[in-house]
């Protein structure tokens, strides 16, 4: 009699997604954050607004994960970032961005404002940039999340985020 083979064993969708805000154009602190996911393993990279200009998504160009984003109020360059998005494989619109991912609901906008209530509502994760500071809230089980800043000056003040959405965990990648 033949033998059955075992059922494959399923793994509980792990997927951890990077997340950026406003690297406006800081290339050394760009090519930093590049490094940190990369060495994170992220397997999706989130860009919340104001990259500035197209060398910036050149440094992007580094990243072992796909990148998908926002424009912010500071990406006035639009043309010439449509075109190194493209060049590149990127996908940048206008915010909103929604996306499901490993079965999440997430939206994606450059500044907080623009999450109403119902367009909060309708996702468990929102991520934004633009206010250059820390968020990390949790309610009835959505995450609102900014890593806060990632293009300063300042030696270990600089920060990008990493989502787990198996958890919704957060970990903030410093720098």
């Amino acid at each position: 009699m033949p033998r059955r083979a075992a059922p494959p064993v399923l793994y509980p969708a792990i997927m951890r997604i990077g997340v950026v805000s406003d690297t406006h154009n800081n290339l050394t602190n760009v090519a930093r954050i590049v490094e940190l996911f990369n060495e994170a393993g992220v397997e999706r990279v989130v860009h919340t607004g104001d990259i500035t200009q197209a060398k910036t998504l050149d440094v992007l160009g580094g990243l072992r994960a796909p990148l998908v984003g926002v424009y912010g109020n500071n990406d006035l360059e639009r043309e010439s970032l449509a075109a190194a998005a493209i060049e590149r494989g990127f996908q940048f619109v206008d915010p909103p961005l929604r996306l499901v991912w490993a079965e999440r609901r997430i939206v994606v906008v450059h500044d907080p404002k623009e999450l109403g209530a119902d367009l909060r509502d309708a996702h468990e994760i929102a991520l934004f940039g633009h206010v250059h500071s820390r968020v990390i809230e949790r309610d009835a089980g959505r995450l609102s999340f900014n890593p806060g800043e990632c293009a300063g000056q300042m030696h270990g003040y600089n920060a990008v985020g990493v989502v787990d959405l198996a958890t919704l965990e957060t970990e903030l990648l410093r720098f």
